[in-house]
């Protein structure tokens, strides 16, 4: 029951801090002033893809979690996902954590905190 219980709450960190990318982007782009047309178009579907991705990703945690969490599918599930978390913590270490804007320096926090629970949704 812990097990499920950090494996959804991970998810949880997913599904709202992907959803919270969606919301803001036409004010982030705004931000980056007078840029072309297309840059414009690529921060859009950058920002939008991240979003996505990250509300994907906990929806998958979430389902294979729901379906059979000691699968060894949803075990192969659950160790991606952190390796692909922590990538983007590093990521996001280099790049948005030297951004001056306060969600930037949230993601690598954000993604480690979700990873750590759903690794340890799956060991326990």
């Amino acid at each position: 029951m812990v097990n499920q219980i950090l494996l959804y709450l991970g998810s949880c960190f997913l599904l709202f801090w992907g959803i919270a990318h969606l919301f803001p982007t036409r004010s982030i782009v705004a931000g980056f002033g007078d840029i072309s047309p297309d840059n414009k178009r690529i921060i859009t579907m950058e920002w939008i893809i991240e979003g996505a991705a990250l509300i994907f990703i906990a929806v998958v945690v979430a389902t294979v979690t729901f379906i059979d969490q000691s699968s060894a599918v949803s075990q192969a599930v659950y160790w991606l996902t952190f390796v692909m978390l922590n990538a983007l913590s590093v990521i996001s270490l280099f790049t948005g954590f030297k951004v001056n804007y306060l969600p930037f320096k949230l993601c690598p926090v954000i993604f480690t905190t979700a990873s750590v629970l759903i690794l340890l949704g799956s060991l326990i």
